[in-house]
């Protein structure tokens, strides 16, 4: 289904739980969060009918998100069952890799085509900090199993923040020299407690390319990602310029909240409720969502933070 701009809205991101193992710094705020009653969250059976009714609108692609998606028992199962919905191509994860080395075999038997792992810092102090006790063993060992999976592409996410990991920005992109990955670098957002940070954090995407000038660029694959090669690498860079480069017009995605709201846009305040609906009336509020997604998100900067209404963890990333 087009919204109003002539977009075509095939991808969905399902949030199937508020909850974290880790408790990063821009996205949850320090002094915790008030995490939904069990009663509050979409069952699976629920979730299954939201994307059922959005694939019979165009929705092809399905990523399961949180949270963290792990810390929620039966996710494989979950995941096996939505790629077997008609209308769906594809099913993947976003993680923050803890659990990945448990799950790892069985998401792919489930029918996950790749995962991405949120991964800011390559040093053990630097990531205990930012997650707020994190073990970065745990995360690595979580992509090696991916790897060995087959799941893939395997995608890094790294938040680019401006006096913690940028100068950690070389060896990032050296990991894809001789491995068949996907580093992708993310402006911070000043959206929930990323607001927070001082200016200095707010780095844009093209420092990557003033850091390591020769990155060669690469054709697009149709993701929200610029892409680059070292000469002769195996794997790929990617820069995701939210802030400063936004991707509004070509954007063809939704957001199920955990507790069952539909976004029209990440940086909108604007939901539409889909819990307690059903059949012609819930396939009506998907569209209609569809019909709402606003031409472009407003201003992201330091003075003009997002307007999302909600932190990260209770989105979906």
């Amino acid at each position: 289904m087009k919204d109003q701009f002539e977009r075509e809205i095939s991808y969905l991101r399902v949030s199937v739980t508020d909850r974290c193992n880790l408790r990063c710094q821009y996205c949850m705020p320090a002094e915790g969060v008030c995490k939904l009653a069990r009663e509050d969250v979409l069952s699976y059976e629920e979730i299954l009918e939201i994307v059922s009714a959005a694939a019979e609108l165009g929705i092809t692609k399905v990523r399961v998100t949180g949270g963290e998606p792990l810390v929620r028992p039966g996710v494989p199962e979950l995941c096996a069952r939505i790629g077997a919905l008609p209308g769906i191509r594809e099913v993947s994860v976003t993680t923050n890799g803890v659990l990945l080395e448990r799950y790892a075999q069985e998401l792919k038997e489930a029918g996950v085509r790749r995962v991405n792992v949120s991964l800011d810092t390559m040093n053990p102090e630097k990531y205990r900090t930012i997650t707020g006790g994190g073990e970065l063993s745990m995360v690595l060992a979580g992509v090696r199993a991916a790897a060995e999976a087959g799941l893939r592409p395997l995608k890094l996410n790294a938040v680019l923040i401006g006096g913690f990991n940028d100068d950690e920005i070389e060896a990032f992109v050296e990991l894809t020299r001789d491995q068949d990955i996907q580093l992708r670098f993310i402006e911070l957002m000043p959206l929930g407690p990323g607001a927070a940070f001082g200016p200095e954090a707010y780095l844009p995407g093209d420092t990557v390319l003033a850091r390591v000038p020769e990155l060669e660029p690469e054709a697009e694959d149709g993701g929200v990602a610029r892409l680059y090669r070292l000469p002769g690498g195996k794997g790929k860079v990617g820069l995701i310029a939210p802030v400063n480069r936004h991707f509004c017009s070509t954007c063809n995605r939704l957001r199920l909240t955990s507790e069952g709201h539909l976004k029209p846009c990440l940086h909108s305040a604007q939901e539409v409720p889909l819990r307690g609906l059903h059949g012609a009336a819930l396939r009506e509020a998907v569209a209609e969502a569809i019909r709402q997604k606003p031409a472009a998100h407003g201003d992201l900067t330091l003075g003009h933070a997002s307007e999302a209404g909600r932190a990260m963890n209770t989105i979906g990333g």
